[in-house]
């Protein structure tokens, strides 16, 4: 479906308005399916995209996605920052891994 939607790729600011929309929607598995389409095409993506699912991981307590991304953020040399950090130990919390 993203493949028709974007023939071409998307610009930047798109892509995190759509992956921002869709964390405030509390739809991670859809949005987990926007970020992983983003990186299967080579997409660069940066603290805006990272931000907007981690968020979405928060929402849905799913610490372990939470945590993964951070790493992931890492790995890829995009920084970070307290309120991704926030976000994170906020899916931790919610899921119950915060002793």
């Amino acid at each position: 479906i993203l493949d028709r939607a974007f023939p071409n790729r998307p610009d930047p600011r798109s892509s995190t308005r759509i992956l921002s929309g869709l964390a405030k929607k509390t739809v991670l598995d859809t949005t987990m399916l926007v970020f992983a389409w983003h990186e299967r095409n080579n997409f660069e993506l940066n603290y805006y995209h990272y931000s907007a699912v981690i968020d979405a991981c928060a929402k849905a307590s799913n610490w372990t996605m939470a945590l993964q991304l951070l790493s992931a953020m890492a790995k890829n040399e995009v920084e970070s920052d307290t309120i991704i950090s926030n976000a994170a130990i906020s899916a931790c919390e919610k899921g119950g891994e915060w002793e």
